[in-house]
């Protein structure tokens, strides 16, 4: 999955052109979470209960990165 984050982060930075790239995951979605970080993202918040999963409420954690970082982390 990290693998294919970072080619959609590389296509979205290089092919559309894109300033920024955010990626959102569940706050108890500790590996989904580990993604991002792993990439280099910065974890720039959380959103209250952003999505009905299953039969609750989850919080999404916010991670971003822009052009400029991404091309000095890679």
């Amino acid at each position: 999955m990290s693998r294919v984050a970072r080619a959609l982060t590389e296509y979205a930075f290089h092919e559309l052109d894109l300033n920024r790239v955010e990626i959102r995951a569940a706050y108890e979605n500790l590996r989904s979470r580990a993604i991002p970080k792993r990439l280099g993202f910065v974890e720039e918040g959380k959103i209250r209960q952003a999505e009905w999963l299953y039969d609750h409420y989850v919080d999404h954690v916010i991670y971003g990165m822009l052009a400029s970082d991404w091309e000095n982390i890679r």
